[in-house]
């Protein structure tokens, strides 16, 4: 029986070269071999202060960047056009325990900078776990940094079965091995971000040709000029090393340069080839706002199809009518 996976994208930012090679392009790959479901989380991106034209322009983006990147193969909608996911995250919260939530360790890094911490921030994960519940997923595939949430998803999951009968499938955390972990150019210990890293180290899926090779000339490296890929010793170095064998196709022990020029030029080539045709693609969706809306909303509404049967047993299950 085929697999079925999830993931989401939160339109909190650009999406960056480091989204692309670490998650969109594995999940384009897994196309091959699974049920796929991917959504623009915008109802995360309310968790904290936001600006709302800009975010509706930001979730419009990133949903014609998913398709224009190759997944135009599987289910890709935005989140807040699927009320089951607000409802089923409420009888989520109302299966979670208050400590659980403030435990988590996105809400105590992000409310401590924060002076005023919305509810949504505490209660997030309950979304998060409603995304996955809903498709009745098997796998999610996550980094290191969302772990937790996943497992939280499963205690959820289990704990509600449980207590009121089994209706959730119980997921299963996906790592997947090919991902590749870029970081900022100009911090290199620091992992690319689209909201949180600084925009001379920031890679985005829409920067134009020339403004990718200026970042990556200008890209921090070290002083010794020895081309070896060496994390610790020489991150900087070893970030455009990744980035030149994940884009050109290359094992990273088959590159080899006597001086930091030619492979910062190559590296620069590598990911405007790289990006291409994700660009043009995007241009030609975004011409037509119409056909673009039309798939949008095919999106969501086969979503909507597809998950109404969960809710209504979840619903069932726990005492409503």
């Amino acid at each position: 029986m085929t697999k079925r996976v999830f993931s989401a994208f939160k339109p909190t930012g650009h999406l960056t070269l480091g989204n692309l090679l670490g998650a969109i392009l594995p999940a384009v790959r897994l196309q091959d071999e699974a049920d796929c479901v991917y959504a623009v989380a915008d109802l995360h991106a309310l968790t904290i202060k936001h600006d709302p034209e800009r975010l509706r322009a930001r979730t419009r983006e990133a949903a014609t960047l998913l398709l224009a990147s190759g997944l135009d193969r599987s289910l890709v909608y935005i989140q807040s056009q699927v009320p089951a996911h607000t409802e089923l995250a409420y009888l989520l919260e109302s299966t979670a325990y208050f400590g659980e939530m403030r435990r988590m360790i996105q809400f105590k890094e992000k409310s401590a900078n924060q002076e005023e911490v919305r509810l949504s921030l505490l209660t997030y994960p309950a979304l998060m776990a409603a995304d996955i519940l809903l498709h009745r997923v098997d796998l999610v595939p996550v980094g290191e940094d969302q772990r937790q949430h996943v497992e939280l998803t499963r205690d959820l999951a289990l704990r509600f079965n449980r207590l009121y009968g089994e209706t959730f499938t119980v997921p299963e955390a996906a790592h997947p091995p090919i991902a590749a972990r870029v970081m900022d150019l100009t911090v290199p210990t620091s992992k690319m971000g689209k909201s949180d890293g600084s925009a001379a180290g920031t890679i985005y899926l829409l920067d134009p040709p020339a403004d990718i090779r200026r970042k990556i000339m200008r890209a921090v490296t070290d002083s010794d000029d020895e081309v070896r890929y060496d994390p610790q010793g020489k991150p900087g170095v070893s970030n455009l090393l990744t980035l030149l064998a994940v884009c050109s196709g290359q094992p990273i022990e088959s590159l080899a340069y006597e001086g930091y020029g030619a492979l910062k030029r190559d590296t620069a080539e590598a990911v405007v080839e790289t990006l291409r045709p994700i660009q043009e693609r995007h241009t030609e969706l975004s011409a037509d706002p119409a056909e673009l809306s039309r798939l949008l909303d095919a999106g969501a509404a086969q979503a909507v199809e597809r998950t109404a049967g969960l809710v209504a047993a979840a619903r069932v299950a726990i005492g409503l009518p």
